[in-house]
Formats: C-alpha cells, structure tokens, sequence
C-alpha cells in the first residue's frame, strides 16, 4: 500500500519559554540574521539547510523541555563549535565525544548536541 506521507522531515519543534529571547539566542549560535519575523506571537521558523526548527512559546512547559537531543547541529570542525558554544555562555554537558560531538543546553535547558560531519 503506497502511503500519502512523505518519508521527509518537515521542522522540529522546540519548546521555549521567551520566544524573542530564545529567536535571538538561535540566531546567534547558527550565524544568521534576525530578519525573519515571529509569526502568531509565539512562533520563529528557523531556516536551515534541510528540516526546519520552529520555536514556539506557546508549547513550553518544565515538563516538554527536552532533556535529551531530537537532532543534532553540524559542522566541519568540532574544536572550533565547541569553544564557539562554550564561550557563548551556554551550559556544556559533555566534553567531545570520541572526537565527533558534544551537548549542551540552550537558555531553556533543551538539550541539544552539535556533531562533526
């Protein structure tokens, strides 16, 4: 049976609790500029390159902050993401991992885990 669902991620979903503070902190770490507008007071699409982010205000809870990653960031040199984050002020939860990735927190305390591609 041919299914009508595409086996293609459309956006993550993460909980945040001050949509402007967390448009502005995400911005920041992927580089990009805060052009983009929040959409219905409570939601900033991230662009990237493949499935997007979406923070969204309006689903945080204590209890749907992710305490584990539902994806991981790239990039080509992970020393140089791993002093970026860490000088960003950002919790670190682990050292680079068997030289391939590392996790941390965002101002929420979402996990998230940025991995050398």
């Amino acid at each position: 049976m041919n299914s009508p669902i595409l086996n293609k991620i459309g956006a993550v979903f993460v909980p945040v609790s001050d949509i402007e503070r967390s448009k502005e902190w995400y911005c920041r770490l992927l580089g990009l500029p805060l052009d983009d507008e929040i959409l219905f007071g409570h939601l900033f699409v991230i662009p990237m390159d493949g499935p997007a982010i979406v923070l969204d205000s309006k689903i945080f809870t204590m209890e749907s902050v992710l305490n584990t990653p539902l994806f991981h960031l790239n990039t080509n040199d992970i020393d140089a993401a791993y002093d970026f984050v860490k000088q960003s002020g950002a919790e670190i939860l682990t050292d680079i991992e068997h030289d391939h990735w590392f996790n941390f927190r965002d101002p929420d305390g979402n996990v998230l885990m940025i991995c050398r591609s």
